[in-house]
């Protein structure tokens, strides 16, 4: 009887070990969809030559870490060179950023390295363009 108990004490520690060694699943990313509303000559509507920008905040990808790009297909949509200010709500932290610009078939996109919690992140185009905002939990 010691014998079987001292067995299964060993084994039960060395299958302990490998625990940390397997780790957690990676979460598929999340795509958040949000626009920037067109107002040209102050129409708040918009116009027929000024369509919004259609931009996503891409979460999960990275630990803490969130990628602004466009919400359209293979990540076009979002307007280009605009900067980008944010601030994680939960920590107190802040930072600015600025797409990219769109050159050699490579849509807009900045990763922003915000750090784990609520985030709230505003795109200010200029010209035409009132700014955007929008907000998200980055795991």
């Amino acid at each position: 009887m010691r014998f079987a108990r001292q067995v299964a004490v060993l084994g039960t520690a060395f299958g302990l070990c490998w625990l940390p060694a397997i780790g957690t699943a990676a979460a598929d990313p999340v795509v958040i969809p949000f626009q920037i509303n067109s107002a040209p000559y102050g129409i708040p509507g918009g116009s027929f030559d000024a369509f919004p920008a259609r931009c996503a905040a891409v979460v999960g990808e990275q630990s803490g870490a969130v990628v602004i790009t466009g919400a359209q297909p293979q990540g076009w949509g979002c307007s280009i060179s605009t900067p980008v200010t944010w601030i994680n709500l939960s920590t107190g932290a802040t930072g600015n950023a600025v797409l990219s610009n769109g050159l050699n078939g490579i849509p807009s996109a900045a990763t922003l390295y915000t750090g784990v919690g609520q985030v709230a992140v505003m795109l200010t185009p200029g010209g035409t363009y009132t700014p955007g905002l929008a907000t998200f939990y980055v795991p």
